[in-house]
């Protein structure tokens, strides 16, 4: 494996504030990574072999050991992959590739705080708006229309297919698979070739045909077609016999596939009414872009009977630029991390700057902080007055952080506050407002649910709620301040028809835990999990063949008695403080679980006799 060196200058002023986020392009052959230490600065950018690899975290880790050298050990916090494979829900098995894997069990393995998967041509299409007309090779005629769909396909190991729809506020991808649409022959020639394939597949995809390994089998069956004998080649020893040596039937087999990556291009073309342009990526086509630009493509392209005008319109590109999906991931990694943290990234790096500040532009700095609607609303005297500095230094704080003055600098921190919660933890102080400590009790529960969403543990909250679904009876124990969870649960479960019970008093906590049998569950909610009487009942109901959920931290000794642990981890002192957040985190783990056992009923799942019941979060 090799790293490019850095070339770029540094820019500490853009850089993220939480450090640098971890890209990837993984296909079936190769993996491209970088690491994005600004927007759009792509550094440490390598390709490595998949097969070099037993798996994707070998994958991950042979990466970040080679890039921890050119980083200083800097943490990752977020990353984010494409990989060529459809993406649904946490478990991944690849398909043109013997890998399978959880993303949440990665990104703990990782020690990552976000881990996003797309599709790669997803990626891809969320590239297209950035690039540059010279990083594109146009392929016949047509002008693209401002504002319109484009399409993108590409063929490599297989065959992307996705597309880019804009809207008001950004744009839209999607999460296509249309690479396995039916193959559609357009002549005598094409149809030979199907035929060849049908005796190995029923059903021949376009990627079976329009991919590496599809160039392979159009070499095998024009072979045969033209009754000539001829050596095995793979795709790469096939291009090479078309452009190097003139092969006859190299290049017959180039010119086919040429056309029949036209007409699918044509049909996503029409499908999407793509006048923004089809745009060609992949693995194969930018290596022959200058053979290809001569090929027979784009008249397939156009070849449509009567809506061949209709496409000769929309211009047609091969992708040049290297790694363009690292640029699509970052993207979305970009939004999604916006949408997470408020669109507050500005906020942050004034915290993660902070320290580089002279004194008194810290105690500006310190204001922004902890009052930034104040240092919004007022003028710039009074920021002076409240930070203890002169106005000078309100205008060298601003500009210290890569801002004109303190109106440049309002405006972009009004956009990152406008209709969002700054997302960062402040204690209440006695002098605030009720203003601000409304604000403040917001921003805090805000951010520790933020926080606790991106440490859940899915593969335990499966099967809390399949041990759910199939329970004979639910009992909720509980004392304190958890007891007003266990009575949400109680209420929202015998919704569900399931014969429920909760109960707040340590002395019955034993006695109901004798009666229960197998099939039984108890869900047993305790911040600190220490509870002696509620452990002993825990350890009664096991024994007595029911199964224990325990909502407690994960390090307990309720969390080690439990059949299954749903971790609630968020440290408050208890012994001088009222738990309020933990309470709250408490509640959205038995919401998730209801979420999940009416999914289970919607899906004809469960208990046929219990009532079918559709709550808030689901889609009707």
């Amino acid at each position: 494996m090799t790293i490019e060196p850095d070339t770029e200058q540094k820019q500490p002023r853009a850089a993220y504030s939480d450090g640098p986020r971890l890209l990837a392009d993984i296909g079936a052959t190769h993996a491209r990574f970088a690491l994005e230490s600004a927007p759009g600065v792509l550094r440490n950018v390598a390709v490595l072999l998949c097969d070099d690899y037993p798996g994707i975290v070998p994958l991950l880790n042979a990466y970040l050991e080679q890039a921890k050298t050119q980083t200083n050990g800097v943490r990752i916090s977020h990353a984010a992959f494409a990989l060529a494979n459809p993406i649904s829900g946490d478990f991944i098995r690849m398909t043109n590739r013997n890998w399978q894997f959880s993303t949440d069990e990665v990104r703990r393995t990782l020690g990552l705080t976000t881990l996003l998967i797309v599709n790669d041509f997803t990626a891809l299409a969320m590239a297209l708006p950035g690039f540059k007309p010279e990083e594109l090779l146009q392929i016949g005629g047509g002008k693209p229309e401002p504002h319109a769909v484009a399409g993108v396909l590409g063929p490599g190991t297989g065959l992307g297919v996705s597309g880019v729809i804009p809207t008001v506020d950004g744009f839209v991808t999607l999460g296509s698979e249309g690479g396995h649409v039916n193959f559609a022959p357009s002549d005598e020639r094409e149809f030979s070739i199907l035929q060849y394939a049908w005796r190995e597949w029923p059903h021949v995809s376009n990627e079976r045909l329009i991919s590496g390994p599809g160039m392979e089998i159009i070499y095998r069956a024009l072979a045969q077609r033209n009754k000539v004998e001829v050596p095995a080649r793979n795709a790469a020893e096939i291009v090479s016999g078309a452009l190097e040596q003139q092969d006859p039937l190299c290049l017959e087999v180039l010119e086919c596939f040429a056309g029949m990556l036209g007409g699918a291009a044509a049909n996503l073309a029409v499908t999407l009414g793509a006048f923004g342009g089809i745009f060609i990526g992949g693995g194969i086509v930018p290596r022959v872009a200058q053979w290809f630009a001569t090929s027979p493509f784009r008249a397939r392209f156009e070849a449509k009977g009567r809506f061949s005008d209709y496409l000769a319109q929309i211009p047609t590109y091969v992708i040049m630029t290297p790694n363009p999906a690292l640029y699509g991931v970052a993207s979305i990694l970009s939004e999604h991390l916006r949408g997470r943290t408020g669109a507050n990234t500005l906020m942050e790096r004034v915290q993660h700057l902070q320290h580089e500040l002279s004194p008194a532009e810290q105690r500006v700095a310190t204001l922004v902080l902890e009052h930034p609607r104040k240092v919004l609303s007022e003028p710039i005297a009074e920021i002076a007055k409240l930070a203890d500095v002169s106005q000078p230094t309100v205008i060298r704080f601003c500009r210290s952080l890569g801002f004109s003055g303190l109106a440049d600098f309002k405006l972009k921190f009004a956009g990152s506050l406008t209709g969002t919660i700054p997302v960062r933890h402040s204690q209440v102080r006695m002098s605030d407002s009720t203003h601000d400590l409304s604000a403040k009790v917001i921003d805090n529960t805000v951010s520790a649910i933020l926080k606790f969403r991106d440490q859940l543990d899915v593969n335990s909250i499966d099967r809390a709620i399949e041990l759910l679904r199939r329970a004979k009876r639910v009992e909720f124990y509980a004392m304190g301040n958890s007891r007003v969870v266990a009575l949400d649960g109680q209420h929202k479960f015998f919704r569900f028809r399931i014969p429920t019970s909760s109960y707040g008093d340590s002395h019955l906590f034993s006695l109901a835990a004798e009666l229960l049998g197998p099939g039984d569950v108890v869900i047993a909610i305790s911040t600190t999990g220490q509870l002696p009487e509620l452990l002993s009942a825990v350890d009664t109901a096991r024994a007595a063949g029911a199964d224990v959920i325990a909502i407690t931290s994960s390090k307990s000794a309720l969390a080690r008695k439990a059949s299954i642990c749903l971790a609630v981890d968020h440290s408050e002192d208890s012994t001088t403080f009222l738990s309020m957040i933990s309470r709250i985190l408490q509640l959205l783990l038995i919401d998730i679980m209801a979420v999940g056992i009416s999914l289970g009923q919607e899906n004809g799942e469960g208990d046929s006799e219990r009532r079918r019941l559709l709550i808030s979060h689901l889609d009707i």
